[in-house]
């Protein structure tokens, strides 16, 4: 038996919990760092945090998994992760944890995010994604892309992430309507 997770447009206050937005429009407060003239713009989105004594660190990733059933999710302990979507949609699947650490499937929710929006997560939130196809821009912190490297290839223990397996997750489109 697997548990239904519809999936859903993401709105910054359906995202607040586990992250944040990415992909906002242009800033209008007079104070927002940002620019614009008839050549283009430009504006401070989020200040990515690697946590204490992390390095950022720019990933390429090719998405290539559409299984609508989620088995497995990851987390990581002390830094935000970013993902941006650049050729195709993703499906961002997230979680909170429970008193225990463990993922909290009560919690779960997966966000369809279209080319050019994104989702910064917070450390520690579970996470997976699915796409048929999408290559994504991927900020995160070096030291976690190295832990995670050589657990997955070597089998090393991972200290920076931890990749729990889940009831099975099922994720079903949203079918309804909007009404006219």
């Amino acid at each position: 038996m697997s548990t239904p997770v519809r999936i859903q447009a993401p709105a910054p206050q359906c995202v607040a919990p586990y992250g944040w937005l990415l992909g906002k429009p242009f800033p209008t407060a007079a104070d927002a760092v940002a620019f614009r003239d008839s050549s283009g713009g430009f504006w401070r989105e989020h200040l990515f945090d690697p946590g204490a004594g992390g390095e950022v660190e720019i990933l390429w990733v090719d998405y290539r998994n559409a299984d609508p059933l989620v088995g497995r999710l990851e987390q990581h302990h002390v830094t935000e992760q970013a993902v941006v979507p650049l050729t195709g949609a993703i499906v961002q699947i997230v979680a909170l944890s429970t008193a225990d650490g463990a993922p909290d499937l009560a919690t779960v929710r997966a966000f369809r995010l279209s080319p050019g929006v994104g989702l910064c997560m917070r450390p520690g939130v579970w996470h997976a994604t699915r796409s048929k196809a999408a290559a994504c821009l991927m900020l995160t912190r070096r030291s976690t892309t190295i832990d995670l490297v050589r657990h997955l290839k070597g089998g090393d223990p991972a200290a920076d992430t931890a990749l729990r397996d889940v009831p099975p997750i099922r994720l079903v489109q949203d079918r309804r309507r909007p009404r006219a």
